[in-house]
């Protein structure tokens, strides 16, 4: 079955036919053109779940025709009008549908907004950033259901290409974030860049300094959401984006060798982890601890004579680079970024702790520490295991079941994971008749390690009975 007919049958078999012929006939009836454009005509040609945004463009007022619409669905629908932009925004049901007047873009230099024109509907067609974004379906009486592709993007997508309609260096420098949808689309699609568009984005990648930090992460995070993240990644490195972008990445590529030692390419290594965590999460965030694992390892490396390359504290140099990284990429500072900063300050933890014979207090400890994220930190650590040794991966994996088993019977005897003390700071100053003070801190504290060391039970009787001596040693007395 040809594309061109899967697409006609889709068009006709769409559950959203009818909404298409009401728009149809609302454009017939005020003599204006309409048509579907973009994403949502793409998809329905690779047969994809199909976007709820449907963009439609007119030769006339985009306005006016989202205006007609909503009359005849419903005069109670609400539309929002953007005048700045001749552009207008029905939601309907779970639909977003944006009406656009065709327009003809001129840029300036130092901004990604354009001088904007009325035009045609070609016009419009040749501002697209690709020719699978290009196409657009016909909803006019005479041709409904037509598909008009001017620039071929009907094989470009049968043969899984990212080309620009018109010259690719004047497209990009024009939209820099056209270069970041451009490995976007690469990474979640499965396609090939076409060569000169490429040489293009490495030609201009510079410009992608004219764009919001927030338009750029709303696509960087499509990339680390896609099946197989590490395609956008190369694709940023090797086109210069990454390094304008997240330049700390960058600083973790290479080898190097001293006296015949040399270390893993802690970049590569990164996108390896970032592959294998995706396999098991759509956390985006897990995600991006796994991206940022190992960011402390460029400042913490060092040549050691007669032990060789060690990275002494870079998971927790790497926490507190989250933070600055995420103020720096307007990523969010709340939650989330404390998630990142946790996962990568534990990161190695759980490896430690399989390589040798973990003690229960070491196992309290992470128990302690990584709390209800102890699932996800298992989750990671696993995927940063990228040995191709099949006897090593096996050790490593039997290794993770045995602590795994190790962690359930403490943590049912202890119960430490998202610990509270057993005696709280309100019952100690209520036994030695104090007010809130250093003390109270020091036994809460006390109490916190006896448990965790395994000194005594996580039980009251026995907590109450420990604070009593500890307090005896500090001069209290009930």
């Amino acid at each position: 079955m040809s594309l061109l007919l899967a697409m006609k049958i889709n068009l006709n078999q769409n559950k959203n036919l009818k909404l298409f012929k009401i728009i149809s006939e609302a454009a017939e009836r005020n003599n204006q053109s309409v048509y579907i454009v973009g994403g949502y005509v793409r998809d329905l040609l690779m047969n994809r779940k199909a976007s709820t945004d449907i963009d439609f463009v007119t030769e006339q007022s985009g306005i006016e025709l989202a205006q007609n619409v909503a009359q005849e669905i419903d005069p109670k629908l609400k539309v929002s009008v953007f005048k700045t932009y001749g552009t207008a925004m029905i939601k309907y049901k779970e639909l977003e549908l944006e009406f656009v007047g065709a327009r003809k873009e001129s840029y300036t230099e130092n901004s990604r907004k354009p001088e904007v024109e009325g035009g045609s509907l070609e016009d419009d067609q040749k501002r697209r950033d690709f020719t699978i974004n290009a196409m657009a379906i016909s909803l006019n009486k005479e041709s409904f259901g037509e598909l008009i592709d001017p620039f071929n993007g009907i094989d470009d997508l049968k043969n899984g290409i990212l080309r620009t309609p018109l010259e690719p260096a004047q497209t990009y420098s024009d939209d820099p974030l056209r270069m970041m949808r451009a490995v976007r689309f690469a990474s979640t699609l499965n396609f090939n860049i076409e060569e000169d568009s490429l040489k293009a984005i490495q030609q201009e990648a510079e410009r992608i300094r004219i764009v919001s930090m927030e338009r750029i992460m709303v696509e960087f995070n499509k990339i680390m959401l896609s099946e197989k993240p590490s395609v956008g990644l190369k694709l940023m490195e090797q086109t210069g984006l990454m390094k304008l972008v997240i330049p700390e990445l960058i600083e973790l590529k290479g080898v190097e060798e001293v006296e015949g030692q040399t270390h893993k390419d802690n970049f590569y290594h990164t996108l390896e982890v970032v592959d294998n965590i995706s396999v098991n999460t759509d956390n985006l965030w897990l995600r991006w601890a796994a991206l940022l694992h190992d960011i402390g390892k460029a400042p913490t490396k060092k040549f050691v004579e007669g032990t060789g390359w060690t990275f002494h504290g870079h998971e927790f140099l790497g926490s507190k680079m989250v933070k600055t990284l995420f103020q720096r990429l307007k990523l969010p500072l709340g939650t989330d970024m404390k998630y990142v900063q946790k996962m990568v300050k534990l990161s190695s933890r759980p490896i430690a702790l399989i390589t040798d014979d973990a003690s229960d207090s070491a196992l309290r400890r992470l128990l302690f520490d990584a709390g209800e994220n102890l699932e996800d930190l298992f989750t990671l650590c696993k995927a940063d295991i990228t040995t191709k040794n099949s006897k090593k991966q096996e050790k490593f994996k039997k290794n993770f079941e045995y602590v795994a088993i190790k962690i359930k019977e403490v943590e049912e005897k202890d119960q430490v994971r998202n610990f509270q003390p057993p005696i709280t700071g309100e019952e100690i100053m209520e036994m030695f008749h104090l007010k809130p003070g250093r003390e109270i801190g020091i036994l809460k504290e006390k109490v916190k390690e006896a448990i965790l060391e395994g000194e005594i039970p996580n039980e009251k009787e026995e907590a109450t009975r420990f604070v009593i001596a500890e307090a005896e040693k500090l001069g209290l007395t009930i």
